[in-house]
Protein backbone atom coordinates (compact mmCIF):
# COMPACT_ATOMS: atom_id res chain seq x y z
CA UNK A 1 0.00 0.00 0.00
CA UNK A 2 1.08 3.33 -0.41
CA UNK A 3 3.31 5.43 1.95
CA UNK A 4 2.02 9.02 2.31
CA UNK A 5 5.37 10.54 2.68
CA UNK A 6 3.91 13.92 3.95
CA UNK A 7 4.51 15.00 7.69
CA UNK A 8 1.26 16.91 8.97
CA UNK A 9 1.66 18.67 12.38
CA UNK A 10 -1.53 17.08 13.48
CA UNK A 11 -3.83 14.44 12.19
CA UNK A 12 -7.03 13.88 13.54
CA UNK A 13 -8.59 10.77 13.58
CA UNK A 14 -12.84 10.81 13.32
CA UNK A 15 -14.91 13.60 10.97
CA UNK A 16 -17.56 14.02 13.85
CA UNK A 17 -18.36 17.30 15.42
CA UNK A 18 -15.00 17.28 17.17
CA UNK A 19 -12.70 16.40 14.23
CA UNK A 20 -14.60 19.08 12.10
CA UNK A 21 -13.92 21.91 14.49
CA UNK A 22 -10.48 20.79 15.06
CA UNK A 23 -9.90 20.74 11.68
CA UNK A 24 -10.89 24.19 11.33
CA UNK A 25 -8.63 25.19 14.80
CA UNK A 26 -5.96 23.37 13.55
CA UNK A 27 -5.43 25.26 10.60
CA UNK A 28 -6.28 28.47 12.72
CA UNK A 29 -3.47 27.66 14.53
CA UNK A 30 -1.28 27.59 11.69
CA UNK A 31 -0.71 24.19 11.38
CA UNK A 32 -0.87 21.36 8.45
CA UNK A 33 -4.21 19.33 9.31
CA UNK A 34 -5.10 15.95 7.99
CA UNK A 35 -8.61 14.21 9.02
CA UNK A 36 -9.10 10.48 8.73
CA UNK A 37 -12.45 9.03 9.03
CA UNK A 38 -13.29 5.81 8.60
CA UNK A 39 -16.73 5.99 7.24
CA UNK A 40 -17.52 7.29 3.39
CA UNK A 41 -18.71 10.65 4.15
CA UNK A 42 -18.16 13.24 7.66
CA UNK A 43 -20.57 13.95 10.01
CA UNK A 44 -19.75 10.87 12.40
CA UNK A 45 -23.00 10.32 14.75
CA UNK A 46 -24.57 13.49 13.83
CA UNK A 47 -25.66 11.28 10.54
CA UNK A 48 -27.37 8.62 12.40
CA UNK A 49 -30.30 11.76 13.52
CA UNK A 50 -29.71 13.83 10.48
CA UNK A 51 -33.63 14.09 10.31
CA UNK A 52 -33.65 15.62 13.73
CA UNK A 53 -33.42 18.76 15.03
CA UNK A 54 -30.75 20.44 17.30
CA UNK A 55 -31.62 23.15 19.74
CA UNK A 56 -28.14 22.91 21.94
CA UNK A 57 -25.63 24.45 19.97
CA UNK A 58 -24.09 28.01 21.51
CA UNK A 59 -25.90 30.70 19.01
CA UNK A 60 -27.29 28.37 16.37
CA UNK A 61 -31.42 28.76 16.24
CA UNK A 62 -32.95 25.66 15.82
CA UNK A 63 -31.72 23.30 12.98
CA UNK A 64 -31.95 20.19 11.41
CA UNK A 65 -28.83 18.15 12.24
CA UNK A 66 -28.27 17.10 8.22
CA UNK A 67 -28.07 21.05 7.74
CA UNK A 68 -25.96 21.30 10.87
CA UNK A 69 -23.26 19.06 9.17
CA UNK A 70 -23.23 20.98 6.16
CA UNK A 71 -21.96 23.91 8.03
CA UNK A 72 -19.63 22.39 10.21
CA UNK A 73 -17.91 20.52 7.10
CA UNK A 74 -17.51 24.21 5.32
CA UNK A 75 -16.30 25.63 8.29
CA UNK A 76 -13.43 22.46 8.40
CA UNK A 77 -12.76 23.12 5.20
CA UNK A 78 -11.22 26.69 5.87
CA UNK A 79 -8.19 26.26 5.87
CA UNK A 80 -7.78 23.30 3.27
CA UNK A 81 -6.73 20.30 5.49
CA UNK A 82 -6.01 17.17 4.49
CA UNK A 83 -9.39 14.33 4.10
CA UNK A 84 -8.83 11.55 3.55
CA UNK A 85 -12.06 8.87 3.60
CA UNK A 86 -12.65 5.45 4.02
CA UNK A 87 -10.01 4.60 6.05
CA UNK A 88 -9.78 3.11 9.62
CA UNK A 89 -6.73 3.39 11.68
CA UNK A 90 -5.49 0.32 13.35
CA UNK A 91 -2.05 0.69 14.62
CA UNK A 92 0.71 3.85 15.62
CA UNK A 93 4.30 3.57 15.27
CA UNK A 94 6.44 6.01 16.82
CA UNK A 95 9.50 6.66 14.89
CA UNK A 96 12.99 8.13 16.64
CA UNK A 97 12.19 11.74 16.18
CA UNK A 98 9.30 11.25 18.18
CA UNK A 99 7.21 11.71 14.82
CA UNK A 100 4.27 9.19 14.76
CA UNK A 101 3.13 7.12 11.73
CA UNK A 102 -0.76 5.67 11.90
CA UNK A 103 -1.53 2.70 9.61
CA UNK A 104 -4.98 1.93 8.41
CA UNK A 105 -6.29 -1.36 8.48
CA UNK A 106 -5.97 -1.10 4.62
CA UNK A 107 -2.39 -0.35 5.15
CA UNK A 108 -1.99 3.43 4.35
CA UNK A 109 0.76 4.66 6.24
CA UNK A 110 0.72 8.63 7.59
CA UNK A 111 3.19 10.63 9.07
CA UNK A 112 2.26 13.58 11.89
CA UNK A 113 3.93 15.28 14.83
CA UNK A 114 0.86 15.08 16.83
CA UNK A 115 -2.15 13.53 16.84
CA UNK A 116 -5.73 13.94 18.19
CA UNK A 117 -8.21 11.08 18.63
CA UNK A 118 -11.69 12.46 17.63
CA UNK A 119 -13.09 8.98 17.42
CA UNK A 120 -16.25 9.77 18.98
CA UNK A 121 -18.34 5.92 20.32
CA UNK A 122 -16.10 4.62 17.69
CA UNK A 123 -17.21 2.82 14.45
CA UNK A 124 -20.84 1.98 14.15
CA UNK A 125 -21.45 -2.04 13.40
CA UNK A 126 -24.94 -3.39 13.05
CA UNK A 127 -25.45 -5.92 15.79
CA UNK A 128 -25.95 -9.30 13.85
CA UNK A 129 -28.53 -11.96 14.02
CA UNK A 130 -26.76 -14.40 16.27
CA UNK A 131 -28.22 -17.46 14.27
CA UNK A 132 -25.97 -20.32 13.12
CA UNK A 133 -25.34 -20.02 9.43
CA UNK A 134 -26.66 -16.75 9.08
CA UNK A 135 -23.90 -14.99 7.55
CA UNK A 136 -23.92 -16.92 4.41
CA UNK A 137 -26.93 -14.96 3.38
CA UNK A 138 -25.69 -11.42 4.14
CA UNK A 139 -24.71 -11.31 0.38
CA UNK A 140 -27.92 -12.26 -0.43
CA UNK A 141 -30.99 -11.76 1.12
CA UNK A 142 -30.31 -10.82 4.88
CA UNK A 143 -29.75 -7.47 5.40
CA UNK A 144 -29.06 -4.68 8.00
CA UNK A 145 -31.09 -1.99 8.90
CA UNK A 146 -28.27 0.47 8.67
CA UNK A 147 -26.89 -0.66 5.06
CA UNK A 148 -30.21 -2.10 3.49
CA UNK A 149 -30.64 -0.82 -0.43
CA UNK A 150 -34.52 0.19 -0.43
CA UNK A 151 -34.86 -0.89 -3.54
CA UNK A 152 -34.43 -4.68 -3.09
CA UNK A 153 -37.12 -4.59 -0.47
CA UNK A 154 -39.33 -3.16 -2.81
CA UNK A 155 -42.65 -5.48 -4.05
CA UNK A 156 -41.48 -8.30 -1.44
CA UNK A 157 -42.32 -10.12 1.86
CA UNK A 158 -40.47 -8.95 4.43
CA UNK A 159 -39.83 -9.77 7.67
CA UNK A 160 -38.43 -7.42 10.01
CA UNK A 161 -36.73 -8.51 12.98
CA UNK A 162 -36.55 -5.55 15.85
CA UNK A 163 -35.79 -8.08 19.29
CA UNK A 164 -33.84 -6.78 22.10
CA UNK A 165 -34.21 -3.35 24.12
CA UNK A 166 -34.41 -1.38 21.02
CA UNK A 167 -37.61 0.30 19.59
CA UNK A 168 -38.17 0.66 16.06
CA UNK A 169 -40.03 3.69 15.11
CA UNK A 170 -43.19 3.95 13.77
CA UNK A 171 -41.38 6.45 10.55
CA UNK A 172 -39.19 3.17 9.97
CA UNK A 173 -42.10 0.95 9.18
CA UNK A 174 -44.58 2.79 7.35
CA UNK A 175 -41.49 3.96 5.17
CA UNK A 176 -41.00 -0.31 4.65
CA UNK A 177 -44.50 -0.66 4.14
CA UNK A 178 -44.58 1.26 1.35
CA UNK A 179 -42.12 -0.52 -0.14
CA UNK A 180 -43.08 -4.10 0.17
CA UNK A 181 -46.33 -5.90 -0.41
CA UNK A 182 -46.20 -7.51 3.06
CA UNK A 183 -44.25 -6.49 6.63
CA UNK A 184 -43.79 -8.92 9.09
CA UNK A 185 -42.34 -7.58 12.55
CA UNK A 186 -40.76 -9.69 14.66
CA UNK A 187 -40.88 -8.22 18.41
CA UNK A 188 -39.02 -9.64 21.58
CA UNK A 189 -40.92 -8.36 23.85
CA UNK A 190 -45.28 -7.87 23.63
CA UNK A 191 -44.64 -4.41 25.36
CA UNK A 192 -42.51 -3.14 22.03
CA UNK A 193 -44.92 -1.26 20.11
CA UNK A 194 -43.35 1.25 17.31
CA UNK A 195 -42.80 4.79 18.73
CA UNK A 196 -44.96 7.68 17.87
CA UNK A 197 -47.09 5.34 16.17
CA UNK A 198 -49.87 6.85 14.06
CA UNK A 199 -52.07 4.67 12.53
CA UNK A 200 -52.34 0.81 11.95
CA UNK A 201 -51.24 -0.46 8.49
CA UNK A 202 -52.80 -3.05 6.76
CA UNK A 203 -49.70 -4.63 5.04
CA UNK A 204 -47.55 -4.40 8.35
CA UNK A 205 -48.67 -7.90 10.64
CA UNK A 206 -46.83 -7.92 14.35
CA UNK A 207 -45.57 -10.94 15.86
CA UNK A 208 -45.07 -10.59 19.50
CA UNK A 209 -43.41 -11.58 21.53
CA UNK A 210 -41.35 -13.70 19.06
CA UNK A 211 -37.85 -14.03 17.68
CA UNK A 212 -36.40 -15.57 14.81
CA UNK A 213 -35.34 -19.16 15.83
CA UNK A 214 -33.94 -20.40 12.72
CA UNK A 215 -33.24 -19.55 8.69
CA UNK A 216 -34.40 -22.17 6.15
CA UNK A 217 -32.55 -22.01 2.94
CA UNK A 218 -30.57 -23.23 0.33
CA UNK A 219 -27.17 -21.84 1.57
CA UNK A 220 -27.52 -19.12 -0.75
CA UNK A 221 -30.99 -17.16 -0.04
CA UNK A 222 -33.25 -17.38 2.84
CA UNK A 223 -36.30 -19.13 1.41
CA UNK A 224 -38.48 -19.43 5.05
CA UNK A 225 -37.66 -18.46 8.98
CA UNK A 226 -38.85 -20.23 11.82
CA UNK A 227 -40.26 -17.32 14.56
CA UNK A 228 -40.87 -18.97 18.18
CA UNK A 229 -42.32 -17.65 20.86
CA UNK A 230 -40.40 -16.40 24.00
CA UNK A 231 -41.08 -15.50 27.61
CA UNK A 232 -40.58 -12.63 30.00
CA UNK A 233 -36.62 -14.17 30.33
CA UNK A 234 -35.94 -14.36 26.82
CA UNK A 235 -36.28 -18.52 26.40
CA UNK A 236 -38.63 -20.17 24.32
CA UNK A 237 -42.29 -21.07 25.36
CA UNK A 238 -42.86 -23.37 22.73
CA UNK A 239 -45.11 -21.78 20.10
CA UNK A 240 -43.12 -21.81 16.58
CA UNK A 241 -44.83 -20.57 13.22
CA UNK A 242 -42.74 -21.19 10.23
CA UNK A 243 -43.09 -18.68 7.06
CA UNK A 244 -42.11 -18.10 3.75
CA UNK A 245 -40.39 -14.79 3.04
CA UNK A 246 -38.42 -13.16 0.44
CA UNK A 247 -35.96 -10.65 2.57
CA UNK A 248 -35.52 -10.34 6.10
CA UNK A 249 -34.50 -7.18 7.64
CA UNK A 250 -32.71 -7.37 10.86
CA UNK A 251 -32.71 -3.88 13.06
CA UNK A 252 -31.56 -4.42 15.97
CA UNK A 253 -29.65 -1.71 16.90
CA UNK A 254 -25.37 -0.84 16.51
CA UNK A 255 -22.78 -1.15 18.42
CA UNK A 256 -19.62 1.34 18.28
CA UNK A 257 -16.13 -0.33 18.82
CA UNK A 258 -12.52 1.70 18.79
CA UNK A 259 -11.07 -2.16 17.01
CA UNK A 260 -7.39 -1.99 17.68
CA UNK A 261 -6.75 1.16 18.95
CA UNK A 262 -7.62 0.08 22.50
CA UNK A 263 -4.11 -1.86 21.90
CA UNK A 264 -2.10 1.17 21.88
CA UNK A 265 -1.48 1.98 25.59
CA UNK A 266 -4.30 4.52 26.05
CA UNK A 267 -5.96 4.51 29.66
CA UNK A 268 -9.30 3.58 28.81
CA UNK A 269 -12.83 3.69 30.61
CA UNK A 270 -14.94 1.02 29.54
CA UNK A 271 -16.21 3.30 26.88
CA UNK A 272 -13.63 6.01 26.64
CA UNK A 273 -9.93 7.23 27.09
CA UNK A 274 -8.74 9.42 30.05
CA UNK A 275 -7.66 12.57 29.75
CA UNK A 276 -6.05 15.41 31.84
CA UNK A 277 -7.37 19.15 31.88
CA UNK A 278 -4.93 19.61 28.79
CA UNK A 279 -6.97 16.71 26.59
CA UNK A 280 -3.52 14.90 26.94
CA UNK A 281 -3.39 11.15 26.96
CA UNK A 282 -0.39 9.29 28.18
CA UNK A 283 0.94 8.85 25.36
CA UNK A 284 3.19 11.81 24.03
CA UNK A 285 1.57 13.92 21.19
CA UNK A 286 -1.43 12.31 21.39
CA UNK A 287 -4.61 13.61 22.72
CA UNK A 288 -8.16 13.26 22.48
CA UNK A 289 -11.55 15.00 21.71
CA UNK A 290 -14.96 14.89 21.90
CA UNK A 291 -17.09 11.74 23.48
CA UNK A 292 -14.07 9.74 22.90
CA UNK A 293 -12.81 12.04 26.27
CA UNK A 294 -12.54 11.25 29.88
CA UNK A 295 -12.32 13.66 32.12
CA UNK A 296 -13.84 15.24 35.18
CA UNK A 297 -16.02 17.71 34.02
CA UNK A 298 -16.71 16.43 30.35
CA UNK A 299 -19.76 17.25 29.11
CA UNK A 300 -21.22 14.86 26.07
CA UNK A 301 -23.00 17.85 23.98
CA UNK A 302 -21.73 18.92 20.36
CA UNK A 303 -20.93 22.08 22.12
CA UNK A 304 -18.69 20.40 24.56
CA UNK A 305 -17.03 18.20 21.50
CA UNK A 306 -16.22 21.53 20.17
CA UNK A 307 -14.64 22.94 22.99
CA UNK A 308 -12.79 19.85 23.13
CA UNK A 309 -11.35 20.19 19.85
CA UNK A 310 -10.48 23.63 20.61
CA UNK A 311 -8.30 23.04 23.82
CA UNK A 312 -6.95 19.81 21.96
CA UNK A 313 -5.48 21.52 19.60
CA UNK A 314 -3.90 24.37 21.47
CA UNK A 315 -2.18 21.64 23.47
CA UNK A 316 -1.34 20.05 20.55
CA UNK A 317 0.53 23.35 19.14
CA UNK A 318 1.91 23.88 22.87
CA UNK A 319 3.37 20.45 22.47
CA UNK A 320 5.19 21.25 19.26
CA UNK A 321 6.06 24.64 20.48
CA UNK A 322 6.13 25.36 23.86
CA UNK A 323 6.47 28.94 23.32
CA UNK A 324 3.66 29.03 20.83
CA UNK A 325 0.86 31.57 22.34
CA UNK A 326 -1.83 29.22 24.23
CA UNK A 327 -4.64 30.12 22.06
CA UNK A 328 -5.10 31.63 18.41
CA UNK A 329 -6.53 35.21 18.63
CA UNK A 330 -10.21 35.70 18.50
CA UNK A 331 -11.67 35.37 14.43
CA UNK A 332 -12.98 39.06 15.40
CA UNK A 333 -9.47 40.64 15.65
CA UNK A 334 -7.48 38.07 13.41
CA UNK A 335 -5.79 38.93 9.96
CA UNK A 336 -6.84 35.56 8.35
CA UNK A 337 -10.00 36.37 8.44
CA UNK A 338 -9.78 39.92 6.55
CA UNK A 339 -9.80 39.00 2.83
CA UNK A 340 -12.37 36.44 3.78
CA UNK A 341 -14.74 38.98 5.53
CA UNK A 342 -14.20 41.33 2.73
CA UNK A 343 -15.41 38.64 0.32
CA UNK A 344 -18.50 38.16 1.93
CA UNK A 345 -19.44 41.63 2.27
CA UNK A 346 -18.78 41.45 5.95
Amino acid sequence: MADRMERFDVTIIGGGPAGLYAAFYGGLRDMSVKLIEAGSELGGRLRSYADKTVWDVGGVPPIRCARLIEQMIRQARTFEPTIVLGQRIAELERREDGTMTVVSASGERHHTRALILALGHGVPQPRRLEIEGAQRYEAANLHYAATADPGRLRGKTVLLSCCGSGNVSAVRIEELAALAARVVVVRGRADLQPSDRSRPTPSVEYRAPFVVERLHGDGNRIEAVTIARVDGEGDFAGERERMEVDEVLVDHGTRSEYGPIVRWGLEKTSWNFDADERLATRLPGVFVAGDAANYPSKLHLIAGAISDAAIAVNSAKRYLDPTAPKSAPMSTSSAKFADRNKALGL
